[in-house]
């Protein structure tokens, strides 16, 4: 992976030499981390809502960049929109958005198929290139999942690689209206808030996390999940046309270009989810199983 400067701050030793298990326990335990929670309990691979259980650790993990096409970068696990510090010359120390839960409905018969739907700091290229990319990343969102049997789910979760994603107790029901932030408080401490609008439930949690601040992301993605059958990407379900609004970074539009956009293809290089244009620099429309995708 290609190196990048560190803006000028003395980076701490990083907390990357715990155990990915290790570092949950420690986040949901508090132990030495200082992890505060409000409006809802966090707890590491938890039942997802509407009674449906997970089976193996769940991770909203970094890129997994396939190269560019037709200007835009392809990944194996990201559909959306993502921001580098080499383009915009400026790190990210907050970022916001908003999305309408979509509706998971099963695209192959009798297969599990998972989704989430989030925004994030790090974790993605740092130009529009993607010469370079970024191991941090803070994030959060909701998830989308069907199981075998075709029956859905959904969840809200927040994450800090590399420890895997921590559930919440909030309740999220597809066509709900979130809000989510995250921003930085004090010298590497962050609070992430998400807000289910529809119904007023949310949490807040406040971390300590050694962020690089050198992307910013709004993502429809497919999950890295590990079990006992070895490590993947799930199966993306059909979830129409994902509309995110109110993106921002550092407290102002996000100004999203076209160059930013990032396509999802499936291991044989075609696309299945596809950004549309950006609207007034903080909206655009993530269609998946698609590859096209009309602007809002």
């Amino acid at each position: 992976m290609t190196s990048h400067p560190s803006w000028g701050r003395r980076r701490p030793h990083r907390l990357f030499g715990f155990g990915c298990m290790a570092l949950a326990a420690a986040l949901v335990g508090g132990a030495g981390l200082g992890v505060t929670a409000a409006s809802a309990a966090g707890r590491p691979h938890a039942t997802a809502g509407h009674g449906v259980a997970r089976t193996a650790p769940r991770y909203h993990g970094v890129i997994q960049v396939k190269g560019v096409h037709d200007n835009a970068s392809q990944s194996s696990n990201w559909s959306g929109y993502n921001e580098g510090v080499l383009s915009t010359g400026t790190p990210v120390s907050s970022i916001s958005g908003t999305w309408v839960v979509p509706t998971a409905t099963q695209h192959t018969a009798g297969q599990a198929e998972n989704s989430a739907t989030w925004i994030g700091i790090g974790g993605g290229c740092l130009d529009t290139g993607c010469t370079a990319t970024d191991s941090t990343l803070i994030q959060a969102g909701t998830e989308q999942d069907v199981a075998a049997d075709g029956t859905a789910s959904y969840s809200a979760w927040w994450e800090i690689i590399p420890a895997p994603s921590i559930s919440t107790s909030i309740t999220v029901h597809p066509g709900d209206t979130i809000n989510c932030s995250i921003s930085y408080t004090v010298p590497e401490v962050w609070t992430i808030s998400l807000t289910d609008v529809t119904d007023g439930q949310g949490f807040t949690q406040t971390v300590p996390y050694p962020s690089d601040e050198s992307t910013a992301e709004w993502i429809e993605e497919t999950p890295t999940e590990i079990g006992t059958s070895g490590t993947g990407l799930a199966a993306l379900p059909n979830l129409g046309s994902v509309q995110f609004t109110n993106a921002s970074v550092n407290g102002s539009s996000a100004n999203l270009q076209a160059a930013d956009e990032v396509q999802l293809i499936d291991s044989n290089g075609d696309v299945i989810a596809d950004p549309s244009a950006p609207v007034g620099g903080s909206a655009f429309d993530d269609c998946t199983w698609a590859t096209s995708c009309a602007a809002p």
